[in-house]
């Protein structure tokens, strides 16, 4: 028992290193996003239709590749997959390094998108972590994707000063190297590949997953926030420049004070829509939120601290937008589809990013920052009105139970754990014996579901 309550050695490297390897890649990503709307624009042949479109090009190919890397992943193993996508990150690294065209920007924002390893890498951690553990493991990563992200807004600012963008690029293919180097030295060797509906898509739950309706606002809500990420950092650096007379060099100090005011901001928040079961409430609140900063951007953001203070609203609203959605998302997918659901909801993600970063240059171009705040605005608002007629979230979490033979050959097991108190899903997969299921920890009768599933010696912990 004492060793099923605690991480062994090989599961902490496991998490910490594809945590580490998360992190390098997410900061590799995000480092160009607070400088390229400035820095840009003395590239060969640039425009901030261009621009826009280097920003948001990586989400093309993240999107489109996404999904069947993951899948080609279960057919040759994890590490082929996951090392092949850091050597094509990092390619596109170079590539974008080596430019001096904004051409060549976007051709290697392109390739670094096509490392799409995400997947992969969730994956493997799943087939290196037991059950009791894996929500633990899963916890590191995101954890580093927040920490990497916010990392992002503040070195890539430093590093384009001191080396300019091309030392930014070349920082960050060192980086994706790095990642490889950490996953050879510190991830242990995975016994097996393990099909494990949690953290995998599964082929033949994509169907329901994309009919889902709750599923599906949320899906538009994650490439709506990231459209809206993308647009706006065509706009925000530029009008630092512009109208708040901030030097481009001096811009890390602006994204460190948002990030950090808005992430301490945004965690009573978090605790209140959990504790007080009102995610809803607060979700269409930072929505509403975020629709407030574009229109503030738009109509008062004529001066550095007029700005500042956006900054700080928009990241205090994006942070808990960021961490609601995927919690969110595990609510709301049916037992057993939450991996195919994590995968839709990331694929998304991706296409928002790319839409974003398409438009947002496209309407400065056009019309100014104006024009990008205003079309930010108008995304918001649409985005609120899909929002508000979203139900109110389930309150469970999602289990993987292994079952018993005994289990296994009783043919009403799921309509008895139905009627179980707290059990709100179950699904039964036999060729994995094992069951996942659904449950509102505070209304569970744990005695008659164990009764029901007589789980083998390695039962999960809720």
């Amino acid at each position: 028992m004492h060793d099923r309550e605690r991480m062994s050695g090989s599961e902490i490297r496991a998490g910490g290193g594809l945590a580490l390897v998360f992190a390098f890649r997410m900061l590799g990503m995000f480092m160009v996003l607070p400088v390229l709307a400035t820095y840009g624009m003395d590239l060969t042949d640039a425009t901030p239709a261009l621009i826009g479109l280097a920003i948001g090009a990586y989400g093309l190919t993240q999107a489109l590749l996404q999904i069947p890397f993951g899948m080609l992943s279960d057919r040759i193993g994890r590490r082929p997959v996951i090392y092949a996508g850091l050597v094509i990150f990092a390619a596109g690294a170079v590539l974008a390094a080596t430019a001096d065209s904004i051409w060549g920007v976007v051709a290697g924002r392109v390739l670094q998108g096509a490392g799409a390893i995400s997947a992969a890498v969730m994956a493997l951690l799943s087939d290196l972590t037991r059950e009791q553990h894996r929500t633990k493991a899963m916890a590191m990563i995101g954890m580093s994707i927040g920490l990497s992200f916010a990392a992002a807004m503040v070195i890539g600012p430093l590093l384009t000063r001191a080396f300019g963008l091309s030392g930014l690029f070349w920082a960050t293919a060192g980086l994706a190297l790095l990642g490889i180097l950490l996953v050879a030295a510190l991830v242990p060797k995975a016994p097996q590949v393990l099909q494990h509906r949690e953290s995998v898509v599964a082929r033949q739950a994509l169907g329901t997953t994309l009919r889902h309706p709750d599923l599906l606002r949320l899906d538009f809500g994650i490439g709506a926030l990231h459209a809206i990420l993308m647009a706006t950092f065509i706009a925000l650096p530029l009008a630092l420049v512009e109208q708040g007379g901030l030097p481009r060099e001096e811009h890390w100090w602006v994204y460190l004070v948002a990030l950090l005011v808005g992430f301490f901001g945004m965690v009573p928040f978090i605790f209140y829509a959990e504790k007080k079961r009102r995610m809803k409430r607060v979700f269409c609140a930072a929505v509403a939120v975020l629709l407030f900063c574009e229109l503030y951007f738009w109509l008062l953001g004529g001066g550095l601290v007029a700005l500042v203070v956006g900054a700080v609203a928009f990241f205090t609203a994006f942070n808990l937008l960021e961490a609601s959605l995927p919690s969110l998302v595990s609510k709301v997918a049916p037992a057993g589809g939450k991996g195919t659901a994590m995968g839709v909801y990331a694929t998304s993600q991706f296409l928002g990013a790319a839409l974003g970063g398409i438009f947002g240059g496209w309407l400065y171009q056009q019309g100014g920052l104006g024009a990008v705040f205003v079309g930010c605005a108008l995304l918001c608002a649409l985005w609120l009105a899909i929002a508000v007629t979203m139900r109110e979230p389930p309150y469970v979490t999602s289990l993987r139970l292994p079952l018993s033979p005994a289990a296994l050959r009783d043919a009403a097991l799921r309509e008895r754990l139905l009627a179980v108190p707290g059990v709100a899903d179950a699904m039964v997969v036999a060729e994995e014996a094992a069951l996942y299921i659904k449950v509102d920890t505070q209304k569970l009768d744990r005695t008659s579901l164990e009764r029901l599933i007589d789980p083998a010696p390695a039962r999960a912990e809720a």
